[in-house]
């Protein structure tokens, strides 16, 4: 942690990195227009019947729509990207790199992404594990885009990282102090533009520079992006949620975008016969899973702050409220309303599952890894007797690495598809 720290917080260092060598980081044949217009979508049934149309951008002047529907077209816009993207393409890769990078470009890329390496070990421990499992390509890869998700969706939220990395990383875009973190609307505006120049190929520093890299390889989306920095905003200005179609619609942006940035990274099959949109699927119900997780774990530290990330429907429903939340105590109504709330994030992983079998062989055992260590966190907030006010549930080293033998072996497993009707275009 005091590696990643100091480097922020060093002007010197950070002076010497200037756009110009950050640009040069980029392949030059890499770096191409890329057109993010909305377009119309044919309507069109997932596997767990929903529907897309229109665009999402356009979701406020169309009839009200659930915030799965509306999500669900990011969803077919990103598999629609896989699609056209040539099978050799991830191949070839490496090779490029060697015959265009310098060995001085080289070594300042392998310096930026092993700084956000650095930064998912220390402010992500779970998921951390789960990538040193996959090949040093995909590795690096994952790793440039969670140093974003770190940074964006949770600097308002301790759900994961704790507020005052705000104020050491990236203090000029992030805060107005150094001891009061506040990110404001024009700070966001600031970051959406920053990566409309980064998928462009123009970098702003070294974190930046590990995920213009990425994206110049793999056939991913901005849209999961802008949607990430949504959930910033919404965080801004929201606290409570009236029901679980608000709840999901700020768990895909905040969450299930990762999903849909990473299953390029992490890659699809060639023998797999299910569709690319239900594989995209599961690994958008993974991140929501993920962020489900998140909140139940999390309700006495949200609480703390005056968040309360509950659907405030189904609180009422078992006779609660936000004062109730507040007093922090355990009644068997909390444990009740919890059991329903632990079930549904259960069936968002399951969920999840079928799709793992799909991903390439390289990505399975990973992937594996980081969703069962994840889902025992849930076993653990039962194991608390639902206080999750003042204990945080965890999952124990022990039981961290006694779950990678059982993941190898799921992961030996894959290539038989789990969805109902396999139908891969």
């Amino acid at each position: 942690m005091a590696g990643v720290l100091l480097w922020v917080i060093c002007p010197k260092e950070n002076a010497s990195f200037s756009a110009t060598t950050l640009y040069s980081l980029v392949p030059r044949n890499r770096l191409q227009a890329r057109s993010y217009n909305s377009k119309g979508c044919s309507r069109l049934k997932s596997s767990t019947g929903v529907y897309a149309a229109a665009s999402l951008s356009s979701a406020v002047a169309n009839p009200p729509r659930s915030s799965a529907e509306k999500v669900y077209e990011v969803v077919l816009k990103q598999a629609a990207l896989v699609k056209e993207q040539k099978k050799e393409r991830a191949l070839d890769v490496r090779k490029e790199n060697d015959q265009t990078e310098s060995m001085t470009r080289g070594d300042l890329l392998n310096g930026a992404y092993d700084r956000c390496g650095e930064v998912c070990a220390e402010y992500a421990k779970t998921f951390y594990l789960g990538t040193l499992l996959m090949t040093p390509e995909r590795r690096r890869a994952v790793w440039a885009i969670y140093g974003m998700y770190v940074l964006l969706s949770f600097s308002l939220s301790v759900h994961l990282v704790p507020l005052h990395l705000c104020s050491l990383w990236r203090t000029d875009e992030l805060v107005d102090g150094p001891n009061a973190p506040h990110i404001t609307p024009k700070a966001l505006d600031r970051w959406e533009q920053r990566l409309g120049e980064l998928f462009e190929g123009r970098p702003y520093d070294m974190y930046d520079a590990a995920l213009s890299d990425t994206v110049s390889k793999y056939p991913v989306d901005i849209q999961p992006f802008k949607d990430m920095i949504q959930g910033m905003r919404m965080d801004l200005k929201k606290s409570r949620y009236k029901d679980f179609d608000e709840l999901y619609l700020y768990c895909y942006y905040v969450a299930g975008t990762v999903g849909l940035m990473s299953v390029p990274v992490m890659g699809i099959a060639p023998e797999s016969k299910a569709s690319t949109e239900s594989v995209y699927n599961a690994a958008l119900a993974l991140g929501i899973a993920n962020q489900l997780t998140n909140i139940l774990r999390d309700v006495g530290e949200d609480a703390r702050r005056g968040r309360i990330y509950l659907p405030q429907d189904e609180l009422a429903q078992f006779g609660l409220s936000d004062e109730d939340i507040f007093n922090g105590k355990v009644t068997e109504k909390w444990r009740i309303f919890m059991k329903g709330q632990i079930k549904r994030a259960r069936m968002f992983f399951d969920e999840a599952e079928k799709g793992v079998a799909e991903l390439s062989d390289a990505s399975r055992w990973p992937v594996w890894a980081s969703l069962l260590l994840y889902k025992q966190i849930l076993d653990s907030i039962e194991a608390n007797d639902y206080d999750n006010f003042s204990k945080r549930a965890y999952v124990g080293k022990a039981k961290k690495f006694a779950s990678l033998p059982i993941a190898y072996g799921r992961a030996l497993m894959g290539g038989g598809s789990k969805f109902a009707k396999p139908t891969r275009s």
